[in-house]
């Protein structure tokens, strides 16, 4: 039993090593019992969400042969910590010239497409709201 339990936490815990830096989680004085419950609760949810994002990106990617950059360069097994960076130039930019709002979506590369379909995330998440519904898709390298 000891042994199958080493095997899994030594296959899971190279993918969470983030969290054992001292930063990462500050001390927080909850005080009570119910509060560190929570705390742990969500912990662990988003420890889940960070993993299902990391399989769900990596399985797409190994089924269409496809590769997202990474620390080191092109890799098809990308952590969650790298797709998170790799959105991290994304922005929306909103001006307002007279009375008109102009809007551009600066950042998007094609590989955030394929985050998206991997996720099966809404690209309108990441189009500039238009006037027009027959607007193409447009975005800054």
């Amino acid at each position: 039993m000891l042994h199958a339990y080493q095997e899994q936490h030594t296959t899971v815990e190279p993918g969470v090593r983030w969290i054992k830096n001292p930063a990462a989680i500050s001390p927080v004085w909850l005080e009570k019992p119910a509060r560190m419950a929570a705390l742990a609760m969500l912990t662990v949810v988003g420890l889940l969400v960070y993993t299902i994002i990391q399989r769900q990106v990596r399985l797409s990617l190994r089924t269409h042969a496809q590769q997202l950059p990474g620390n080191t360069g092109e890799t098809a097994t990308p952590t969650a910590a790298v797709v998170f960076t790799l959105f991290s130039p994304v922005a929306l930019v909103q001006l307002q010239i007279g009375g008109q709002k102009v809007y551009h979506m600066y950042g998007l590369q094609p590989y955030h497409w394929l985050i998206c379909d991997a996720l099966g995330l809404n690209y309108a998440w990441y189009e500039a709201p238009t006037a027009h519904k027959n607007v193409k898709r447009t975005h800054t390298p």
